[in-house]
C-alpha cells in the first residue's frame, strides 16, 4: 500500500497493492507551490516514507507545536485567539525523502523540513494550495489515514 498526492489535483490517494484506490481526499498543500529548497514554504516532490506517526489516540481536533499535544482542542474561538498560528491538528505523518540531493539531506532534507501531513481547522480551504509547505487533511480524514497506514508507508508527491 501506498500514498500518491496530485499537487496539481490536490488530492491525497491511497493505493493498494493491486493499484486499486482505497481513499481519495481532497487536501491543500503549499501556497507557494511545490518545491525542496529549506525554507521555500512549498511542498516537496518525489518519493518520501512515513517516518513517525504522532497523536494516536488524541481527541480530533487537539492542537501540536513541536509535534506534541499543547492540551488545546481547536475551536473557532481559539483561532480568533491566535489569528494567523499555522495550525496542526489531530494526527501528525512526518515525511522522511527518499532521494539524496532531491529530498533528502542537506538544504532539501524534508524531515528537517518538517513536511508533515496534518490535520487543519474546518476553516481551512481544501482543493487549493494554501499551506506553509505541509499537506494539510480535514481532521476526521487525517484521523482515518493515520489508522490505515503504517510506519514506513511510501509516499509519492507528484506534480501531475
Amino acid at each position: 500500500m501506498h500514498i500518491e498526492i496530485s499537487l496539481r489535483q490536490q488530492r491525497l490517494r491511497l493505493i493498494d497493492e493491486q493499484e486499486k484506490v482505497l481513499r481519495d481526499y481532497v487536501i491543500s498543500t503549499a501556497l507557494n507551490g511545490a518545491g525542496e529548497q529549506k525554507n521555500s514554504y512549498c511542498t516537496p516532490r518525489g518519493r518520501h516514507l512515513v517516518r513517525a506517526k504522532i497523536g494516536a489516540e488524541m481527541p480530533v481536533g487537539a492542537v501540536f507545536r513541536g509535534r506534541r499535544p499543547t492540551g488545546e482542542i481547536w475551536s473557532r474561538e481559539l483561532g480568533e485567539q491566535h489569528p494567523g498560528r499555522d495550525w496542526i491538528l489531530t494526527r501528525i505523518l512526518w515525511l522522511s525523502g527518499c532521494e539524496p540531493g532531491y529530498n533528502r539531506l542537506g538544504n532539501v532534507d524534508s524531515m528537517q523540513r518538517y513536511i508533515y501531513i496534518h490535520g487543519t481547522p474546518d476553516t481551512e480551504p481544501m482543493g487549493e494550495p494554501h499551506s506553509h509547505g505541509c499537506i494539510r487533511m480535514r481532521n476526521h480524514e487525517v484521523a482515518e489515514l493515520f489508522e490505515l497506514v503504517p510506519i514506513s508507508t511510501t509516499v509519492l508527491v507528484l506534480d501531475d
